[in-house]
């Protein structure tokens, strides 16, 4: 992608691939699903998800898988209200950058 991807929109693609998953999901998932829509690494990645956890948005959990602890993220009530409240800003945002691309913005 040739755009710049700020926090607040990686904020809400993280919440967004997260909240699909009610019991939660884990890291390398998140970041397999998050690169279906941006070109991002796990070291950019998990930053974001200490960031969603540290603001209470995400909760974390560890759970055994063959051997090894997992990591576990499940989006919280609090995140859950701030990814609604990041679709309603999408919607707007993307909408107003549509209708420029197609013949402008009127007042």
């Amino acid at each position: 992608m040739v755009f710049n991807t700020g926090a607040a929109l990686l904020d809400a693609i993280v919440l967004a691939v997260v909240s699909k998953e009610s019991q939660g999901t884990y890291g390398y998932r998140i970041t397999q699903d998050v690169r279906k829509a941006l070109d991002v690494s796990e070291s950019t990645l998990y930053p974001v998800l200490r960031r969603l956890q540290k603001d209470e948005c995400l909760e974390v959990y560890d759970m055994q898988f063959d051997g090894r602890n997992r990591r576990y993220y499940k989006v919280t009530e609090k995140g859950t209200a701030q990814l609604n409240l990041y679709r309603i800003e999408w919607k707007n945002y993307s909408q107003k950058i549509t209708d420029m691309f197609e013949g402008g913005v009127t007042a």
